[in-house]
């Protein structure tokens, strides 16, 4: 199967939306620490989910991965570093949706992190000369700018926003602890470290070639050639944010909240309401410092859905980066651009931008509007240089 970035942009966008999605679920989780259930969903994204696709997807799996080590150690080393840069923008990244809100903490930890990821991989490797010199690759990277302006026009949006939101509509929408100044530090750290992640893809290229061996000698697609690669890059994910919540744990004595005993959300995932504040059956005594088990149970299913959902954006978008032919490098502006979008419009059906002006609403919906557009112009990009290889190898023949 060769290129067709229509189809590639079409699984950008799914794995976009999922991952623009995968903060929901932690707004039902009652009464449970950021630490017990960010390491909850992290080990259902991070390490279960990755696992159980790729075993599925791809034949001989444990043998790729075996062989892929034999060949080139370094590969897996780095991607397993990159995996580890990673997991720190990760962890900051949810403080960011803290501080700002879904719509806008998205749109700009993401779009620094559209530019990172996006350029910085070509430039290191030698190939932005020729993206340079092509018309299709000028218009990639007019795609790229088109995104930055649009993450600037967020931003300007969230200035706007703090102005103009009183605390009682912030609590409302369940932005208690909304700061802009506070979550633009975050947001900067958080996108620049999650663009590691375009690295530790591109590390892991001799991994998904030895699947993409094994998936055509079983007759099966190529499309799932990277599912091995986002295990080693995750493997480090994980390492970091594992780490990161056990000193918590330990910090915070929080362990006992994995049994039910009672904590506090940090993240202000839910509305601040008596129900998402409580769980108690006044006439059952022994609730009253506990979780009920249907809560405790839920909590647990919860924050897996959340985890399994943000998997799922890396598993579309390692299917649209191999329909994106030799311009692959723009897969990550696609993906970053869609899940701004679908973060945008999250943000909007949660009404985190009730209260605001038309000025600020009207730069919210041009923010959304230009990102839709990026993406656009980035795909059309790809297609003209598909065209050219196709026409480049009928010529040939």
């Amino acid at each position: 199967m060769g290129p067709n970035p229509f189809v590639g942009v079409i699984f950008h966008w799914i794995g976009g939306f999922a991952s623009a999605t995968n903060f929901i679920p932690f707004r039902a989780i009652k009464r449970w620490s950021w630490e017990i259930y960010w390491l909850i969903q992290g080990f259902a994204a991070w390490i279960v989910a990755p696992l159980l696709l790729a075993w599925i997807f791809v034949p001989n799996l444990s043998t790729v991965l075996h062989t892929a080590y034999q060949q080139d150690p370094s590969s897996i080393h780095y991607a397993i570093l990159w995996g580890v840069l990673w997991g720190m923008g990760g962890l900051t990244f949810g403080l960011a949706i803290r501080y700002l809100g879904i719509a806008l903490g998205y749109a700009i930890a993401l779009g620094l992190c559209t530019a990172f990821g996006t350029l910085i991989p070509p430039i290191y490797s030698g190939e932005m000369s020729s993206i340079l010199h092509e018309h299709s690759g000028q218009i990639i990277l007019v795609g790229v700018a088109v995104c930055l302006i649009a993450v600037a026009v967020n931003g300007a949006a969230g200035l706007s926003k703090e102005r103009e939101v009183t605390p009682e509509e912030k609590a409302e929408a369940g932005e208690t602890d909304y700061n802009f100044s506070k979550g633009l530090s975050v947001a900067v750290f958080a996108g620049i470290m999650s663009s590691f992640f375009a690295f530790g893809l591109k590390a892991g290229a001799p991994l998904a070639a030895i699947a993409k061996q094994q998936l055509l000698a079983h007759n099966r697609l190529d499309l799932w050639q990277n599912l091995p690669v986002l295990i080693v890059v995750l493997w480090g994910g994980f390492l970091t944010n594992f780490v990161w919540s056990v000193i918590l744990i330990i910090k915070n004595s929080s362990a006992k909240q994995f049994l039910g005993e009672p904590g506090l959300n940090p993240m202000r995932a839910t509305h601040a309401s008596g129900d998402t504040m409580v769980d108690f059956d006044p006439l059952d005594p022994s609730t009253y410092d506990r979780l009920s088990p249907r809560t405790l149970t839920a909590n647990y299913l919860f924050a897996g859905m959340a985890g399994v959902i943000w998997y799922f954006q890396f598993f579309f978008y390692s299917m649209g980066q191999t329909k994106m032919g030799k311009y692959d490098f723009s897969s990550w502006t696609l993906h970053m651009a869609s899940i701004i979008i679908f973060a945008t419009l999250w943000g909007l059906a949660l009404k985190e931008w009730r209260g605001t002006s038309m000025r600020t609403k009207v730069l919210v919906t041009l923010g959304l509007l230009l990102l839709i557009v990026s993406t656009v112009i980035v795909g059309y990009g790809n297609y003209l240089k598909a065209a050219e290889v196709a026409g480049s190898t009928a010529l040939l023949r």
